[in-house]
C-alpha cells in the first residue's frame, strides 16, 4: 500500500525532543545504579537501650549482625531482649533508607520532560 504523501527521512527519526528525554533517561538510570551500587557496599548501624544492643545492615537490606551487651539479658524478661534486637535493627534500617533517597532521590527530579506531563 503506497502512501498518499513520500516519507521524508526526517519522518523515520525521532524527534529532536525525544531523543533528549530518552538520553536524559539514560542518564538518570545510569547514576541511579551507580548511586545503587555505591549504597551496597555501606553498612548502617542502629542502637537500642541506650547502646545495649547494636544492630549493623548493609546497604542492600542485608543484616549483616547485632550485638548486644550481656547485661540486658534478663531471664525474667526475654522478650524485652527481642524488642530492643527489633528497635535497633529498624533503626539501621531507616539509616539506610534516609541514605537511599538523600542519594537517589533527586535524580528524577533533573530530568526534563518537555511539558510532557502536564
Amino acid at each position: 500500500m503506497a502512501f498518499p504523501f513520500p516519507i521524508l527521512p526526517s519522518m523515520t527519526r525521532m524527534p529532536k525532543d525525544m531523543q533528549q528525554i530518552m538520553q536524559q533517561a539514560q542518564q538518570m538510570q545510569q547514576q541511579m545504579m551507580a548511586a545503587q551500587e555505591a549504597l551496597s557496599q555501606k553498612s548502617f548501624e542502629g542502637t537500642a537501650g541506650g547502646g545495649v544492643v547494636k544492630a549493623v545492615v548493609r546497604g542492600t537490606g542485608e543484616l549483616l549482625s547485632v550485638e548486644f551487651d550481656a547485661s540486658v539479658l534478663d531471664p525474667d524478661d526475654p522478650e524485652m531482649v527481642g524488642d530492643l534486637v527489633v528497635a535497633a535493627v529498624n533503626q539501621a534500617l531507616a539509616a539506610m533508607n534516609a541514605a537511599a533517597e538523600s542519594s537517589m532521590g533527586g535524580l528524577p527530579g533533573g530530568m526534563d520532560l518537555g511539558g510532557m506531563l502536564g
